[in-house]
């Protein structure tokens, strides 16, 4: 019997990260699951019997102990989801400088070292796929979010760079931008105003991590761009 796969997922919650879980659990995969609070990740781990781990995605030492625990406990990651970002809005000359450092630590920082210590492993094992979550400002900055924007368009240019450098060597690298709202189980009714399918299930973008992991490596994609229909871009 061949061995199950790996997944890590960090950045985990209940939006998106959860949908993930469900996924690739449903693929028989064996899902490892990082958050800051890994408290509030309980009742999910549960449901997919998985399992949870603290980590500060922006702190070296932090991750570098997750990869460690997670190797150690489960094998090395066969895919990595980075789906952690930080967020503070507002007028430029009202932001809080500390406030912005930290948006750009855990948006595009920490998927740097993320992104490296999976990179790591993967190599050793010849093969891997690492996957980023990217937003609409990931391509377009808007007016009071200039924060979110440095930090999305940095992973950008961070998944352009590690395509390039590891695709060759067999480990695939994309990112998904997701250009829209996500619908919210605990606001289910933030996007309905739009229209039907108004705003993204989170459990269809799911399938397109999964297809990207799966993808075959003679056609591989290193960004995707999904919207809903009704979205205007």
């Amino acid at each position: 019997m061949a061995q199950a796969e790996i997944a890590l997922i960090v950045g985990a919650g209940a939006g998106l990260s959860a949908s993930l879980a469900r996924l690739f659990k449903k693929e028989g995969m064996n899902v490892a699951l990082a958050a800051r609070d890994a408290n509030k990740l309980d009742g999910l781990v549960q449901e997919i019997d998985g399992r949870s781990y603290a980590c500060d995605a922006s702190a070296p030492k932090e991750v570098e102990h997750l990869f460690e625990a997670v190797s150690n406990e489960l094998g090395a990651p066969n895919v990595v989801v980075y789906n952690a970002s930080g967020r503070v809005r507002g007028p430029l000359p009202d932001l809080d400088p500390e406030d912005v450092r930290k948006t750009i630590m855990i948006t595009c920082y920490g998927g740097f070292l993320v992104g490296q210590a999976a990179a790591r492993r993967m190599l050793k094992a010849g093969s891997g796929t690492i996957l980023f979550t990217g937003a609409s400002a990931s391509v377009k900055g808007y007016a009071n979010s200039a924060a979110f924007a440095m930090g999305k368009m940095g992973l950008t240019g961070l998944v352009q760079s590690m395509a390039r450098e590891l695709q060759p060597q067999n480990i695939h690298v994309a990112q998904v931008v997701i250009d829209g709202g996500i619908y919210d189980a605990v606001r289910p009714d933030r996007l309905t105003a739009r229209g039907p399918d108004g705003g993204l299930d989170p459990d269809a973008i799911a399938q397109t991590y999964l297809h990207l992991h799966r993808q075959h490596r003679s056609a591989w994609a290193t960004q995707v761009e999904l919207r809903p229909w009704v979205e205007k871009f």
